[in-house]
């Protein structure tokens, strides 16, 4: 009987060398070194391109930017789109250098035959900022309008704002809201319509209907009662706001960063696009009193004609001394180049 025959053995593959052994380990070594390295050079390029795009959110572009700052008494009332404020400002980017010239309301345009106050009533942001632009022969990038309401409102949520008053003055004509048309139980002066203003000279702590009597008075006695008096006023009223913003009781406070927020988004009138308010704020946060300059374009450069009906309608009003806005223009380029 034939005895069975053996399984065959399976067929394996030869078991690997030492050296194979070796070799191998030197292959996935050099495997996870080239990953490693790979995975450093894509780090590196990934935070590469985070600190350019955070360089250049931080650092701004070369240049500048021109704003509009248009103050109005409100359109709920009569007369109340015309802009008394006039404040052209402008930046420069990367080292938030800032120039601030008040223009008077006054200043006759002839192409809509009224006054420089009036370009936002007769033709909204886009003639106001044509207007100063052909003025001052300068882009006016932006405006922006802000009614009374709204500016009380702001020095409200603020706290008050201290202000420095450069002198002394009276004024026995400030009007009363909605007392316009009282016959003051027969006064022929019509003095209930009028409050009497008077302002120390010094720091004071103003509150916002404060502050707004301040800059709106327009018949104080003597060197106050002028139109570029006024001007002067209302840049130290804003400076005085701009300081009050910039303090630590304001930056690291949440709850009235949020009112100032709503405040503005809710009352502002501007063509500025809201991708933009944060480069704005960056703009705001690098000023310092130390890169503000502010400038009133007064009596060296503008005078007051003869009342004329075929020329100005009989209005007072404020043209340049030489005929044209050359040297108006001149002094502003100057100004941004200093």
């Amino acid at each position: 009987m034939d005895k069975p025959s053996k399984k065959p053995t399976p067929i394996t593959p030869d078991s690997p060398s030492e050296d194979e052994k070796q070799d191998n380990t030197k292959v996935s070594c050099c495997s996870r070194r080239k990953k490693i390295l790979m995975g450093l050079l894509i780090g590196l390029a990934f935070l590469s391109l985070l600190i350019i795009l955070l360089y250049r959110s931080l650092i701004p572009l070369p240049g500048r930017t021109n704003l509009l700052l248009l103050g109005m008494t409100g359109e709920e009332q009569a007369g109340g789109d015309l802009t008394d404020t006039i404040i052209f400002v402008s930046v420069e980017n990367q080292t938030g250098k800032t120039l601030a010239v008040s223009l008077p309301r006054d200043i006759w345009i002839a192409p809509i035959r009224a006054k420089l106050n009036s370009a936002y009533h007769y033709g909204g942001l886009d003639l106001a900022k044509a207007t100063i632009s052909e003025i001052l022969n300068q882009p006016v990038n932006y405006a922006v309008v802000i009614d009374s309401n709204l500016f009380i409102k702001i020095i409200e949520v603020l706290g008050g704002v201290k202000v420095e008053v450069e002198r002394e003055f009276d004024d026995y004509q400030y009007p009363i809201p909605g007392k316009e048309n009282d016959d003051c139980g027969g006064d022929p002066e019509y003095r209930c319509r009028y409050e009497h203003l008077h302002f120390d000279a010094g720091w004071q702590l103003m509150d916002g209907e404060r502050a707004l009597k301040y800059i709106r008075s327009r018949y104080a006695e003597g060197e106050e009662g002028t139109d570029f008096a006024r001007n002067r006023r209302q840049q130290r009223l804003l400076l005085a706001v701009k300081n009050k913003l910039l303090t630590p009781s304001v930056l690291v406070n949440p709850r009235r960063l949020i009112q100032l927020f709503e405040v503005v988004t809710e009352s502002i009138k501007t063509d500025l696009p809201r991708e933009k308010y944060s480069d704005f704020i960056k703009l705001a946060l690098r000023l310092r009193s130390k890169n503000l300059r502010v400038e009133v374009l007064g009596e060296d450069y503008l005078t007051t004609p003869l009342t004329s009906k075929e020329k100005y309608d009989n209005h007072w009003v404020l043209v340049p001394k030489t005929g044209d806005w050359n040297t108006v223009q001149e002094y502003v380029k100057k100004l941004l180049s200093e």
